[in-house]
């Protein structure tokens, strides 16, 4: 599927047909990629890095273009049971136009932002700028997510719990991975400032997006060491509310089995006191119900509980 967009008010606006600045290339087909293979000599590696979500972010120069490819996060969905995962962005940067190729249809662009520089460069800028942006905004959803865990882990022994924190803390090590990637991606790219001709706007762009970036692995990088250091904590509380359980139900069960001891050694067939007393039953129940009453006392002095 093909998009194409241009530069309307200082806007970025779909429209129908060409010239346009941007093209978008969403999941193509293999007439698309003979097209861009063959016509607008992309190379075939590259293009189908841009599809393989496992792809890191790197940079490279061809003659007639720059090839790059960054990562973003893929849109959450509840199916995928608190795993975040990951998708690789290709960009094919012309002189005049930028063609942008991804595996899913997922919005890329901030239509309510105004763009400064109509240059193809800003727009590519502004897209890595957004995909940062929106591993902040997952990285808020996963703290949320996870402090909602913690207390259901506090109150609950379900091992599902911990299998859904084991998960965000897999999907934060993803994050980790990625946003390094971007990272070592725009170190290249302020490098080569020079050789892409660079604007003034465009340079203190990619200043903020290494800043944005920078500030983005330190926060998933702290969610990820508080995560990783509760899971000990919380197994251990899980451990301690089973072994608290279970020390209840032994006491529960002592507390039946004495006056169940006291009523089965009058039950037997056998010559017993009292089997002739009037009172024998209200007798044996009064020794019962003391028998209880002697567990509880040893009980509190001992502080089982």
């Amino acid at each position: 599927m093909q998009r194409r967009y241009n530069i309307v008010d200082n806007k970025l606006v779909e429209v129908e047909s060409d010239p346009c600045l941007v093209t978008m290339y969403i999941a193509p087909d293999d007439k698309e990629k003979k097209y861009l293979v063959e016509t607008l000599k992309l190379d075939e590696h590259t293009l189908n890095s841009t599809l393989d979500p496992d792809e890191l972010s790197r940079l490279e120069f061809e003659p007639e273009h720059v090839a790059l490819i960054y990562k973003r996060p893929k849109s959450y969905t509840g199916e995928e049971q608190f795993l975040f995962k990951i998708g690789s962005v290709g960009a094919f940067l012309f002189k005049d136009r930028l063609l942008v190729v991804m595996a899913e249809d997922v919005p890329l662009f901030n239509s309510t932002a105004p763009l400064r520089s109509k240059t193809p460069a800003y727009v590519l800028l502004r897209l890595i700028y957004r995909a940062i942006f929106h591993f902040l905004e997952h990285l808020k959803v996963i703290a949320s997510i996870s402090d909602e865990l913690q207390d259901k882990i506090n109150r609950s022994m379900e091992n599902r719990h911990l299998l859904n924190l084991f998960t965000l803390e897999k999907s934060l090590v993803y994050y980790l991975n990625s946003i390094n990637s971007n990272s070592v991606l725009l170190d290249k790219l302020k490098n080569a400032g020079a050789k892409l001709g660079l604007s003034v706007d465009e340079a203190e762009l990619l200043d903020d997006t290494q800043i944005e970036n920078s500030q983005c692995y330190k926060q998933a990088e702290i969610y990820s060491n508080i995560v990783a250091s509760l899971m000990d904590a919380r197994a251990s509380i899980v451990g301690n509310n089973l072994n608290v359980l279970m020390k209840t139900l032994n006491i529960i069960t002592i507390a039946i089995m004495v006056p169940t001891l006291v009523v089965s050694a009058f039950s037997m067939n056998v010559t017993i006191p009292l089997q002739k007393n009037p009172n024998a039953f209200w007798i044996i129940m009064l020794l019962a119900v003391s028998s209880v009453l002697a567990f509880v006392i040893l009980w509190r002095r001992k502080k089982w509980w």
